[in-house]
C-alpha cells in the first residue's frame, strides 16, 4: 500500500475523539465511516460534527463550501461488515482497556481487507499490549491525536517492535496529508510525548483536589497565573471528557495498586456518576458553554460559576 491507496478511513468508536478524527480526515478529502457497536451512540453524532464544523468555519479556517463537502464524505453505521467493507485505514478510539481493544481489532481483522492498516488512538496504553490480537501486527501502530484535532494538530506515531518500518513511514505521510504534525517515537513509552507531560500535571492537580488541598478553581488559577495559559488542568480534563479521565485513572490505579490514584479515580467518579462528563455534556468541573475560567477576572481571583 502507498499513500494514494488510502482513500477511505474507518473510525471505530464514535465518541468525541472519533468524531474529531473523522471530521479532520473528511476535511482533507477522505471518505469516512464512523462505526460504533451501540446504535444509540450514533444518535446526534452528525449534529455534533456539524457544530465542530461551524466553529471551524467561524474561525475562518474553513469555507462554507468546504464544510458542506466534508460533511458529505462522512457516514455512520453500527453494522461492522458495512463499516469494514471499504476501509483502507482504521483508527480505533474505544475505551482504554487493552482486552477490549484486542477483541475489537480481532473482529475487524476478519472483516477488513488483508492490506488495511490498523491504528489505535489510545492515549495511555502502548500498542504491544494488544498488537498480536489485531491479527496483523506488522500493519499496526499507534496514531494518537490530540483534541481539538484541527488546532492541536500534533499526532504521535508509536510503533511496537513488530511494526513494519514502511508502515511507520506511511502513517507519517498520512498524518501530513490530514494537516497534522507527525511525531515518530523511537520506542514504546506510556503517555507518548505531550500526554506524558500533561498526565503528570493532571495527576498532581487531581491529587491536590482529591486530598482537599485546594479547590478546583484555585488549582487551575495557579497554573493559568504562573504559566500564562488560557486554561488549567481541570479545564483541559473537561475538554478530554471526565469518563475518559476516569477510565485512565482507574485503569492505572488497579494496575499499579496505587492508593493515591484510587483516591483520584474516586474523586472523578463522583462527577461521572452524575453524568457530568465535561464539555460534551455541558457540565464537568465547570459549566459550559461559558466556563468560569474564561470569564474576565478569573485568574485574579474573581469567583465565577464552576
Amino acid at each position: 500500500m502507498n499513500i494514494n491507496d488510502i482513500r477511505h478511513v474507518l473510525i471505530i468508536g464514535a465518541g468525541t475523539m472519533g468524531q474529531q478524527i473523522g471530521f479532520q480526515c473528511a476535511m482533507f478529502g477522505y471518505e469516512v465511516t464512523l462505526y460504533d457497536v451501540v446504535p444509540v451512540a450514533l444518535d446526534g453524532v452528525m449534529s455534533r460534527i456539524r457544530a465542530y464544523a461551524a466553529e471551524i468555519v467561524a474561525s475562518g479556517a474553513l469555507s462554507e463550501q468546504a464544510m458542506a463537502a466534508a460533511l458529505q464524505r462522512i457516514r455512520t453505521t453500527s453494522q461492522p461488515d458495512q463499516a469494514a467493507a471499504q476501509a483502507d485505514l482504521v483508527s480505533e478510539s474505544v475505551p482504554e482497556n487493552p482486552e477490549l481493544k484486542g477483541r475489537v481489532f480481532a473482529q475487524f481483522h476478519a472483516l477488513c481487507r488483508p492490506d488495511t492498516l490498523f491504528t489505535t488512538n489510545t492515549s495511555s496504553l502502548v500498542p504491544s499490549m494488544f498488537a498480536q490480537a489485531t491479527g496483523r501486527p506488522a500493519q499496526f501502530a499507534a496514531l494518537h491525536f490530540h483534541t481539538p484535532v484541527w488546532s492541536s494538530n500534533v499526532v504521535d506515531i508509536m510503533p511496537h517492535p513488530g511494526t513494519a518500518p514502511e508502515v511507520v513511514a506511511l502513517l507519517a505521510e498520512f498524518a501530513g496529508r490530514i494537516g497534522q504534525i507527525p511525531i515518530v517515537l523511537q520506542k514504546e513509552s506510556f503517555g507518548y510525548v505531550f500526554n506524558a507531560m500533561l498526565n503528570a500535571v493532571n495527576r498532581e492537580a487531581l491529587t491536590l483536589a482529591a486530598n482537599g488541598v485546594a479547590a478546583v478553581e484555585d488549582i487551575d488559577r495557579a497554573w493559568m497565573g504562573v504559566m500564562k495559559m488560557p486554561v488549567g488542568p481541570f479545564g483541559i480534563m473537561d475538554l478530554v471528557g471526565l469518563d475518559t479521565v476516569w477510565d485512565i485513572t482507574d485503569f492505572w490505579a488497579r494496575q499499579l495498586s496505587d492508593a493515591q490514584l484510587r483516591a483520584n479515580a474516586s474523586f472523578v467518579k463522583g462527577f461521572v456518576d452524575q453524568g457530568w462528563l465535561g464539555v460534551k455534556t455541558g457540565q464537568g468541573f465547570y459549566r459550559y458553554p461559558h466556563p468560569a475560567y474564561q470569564q474576565p477576572g478569573f485568574v485574579q481571583g474573581k469567583r465565577g460559576e464552576a
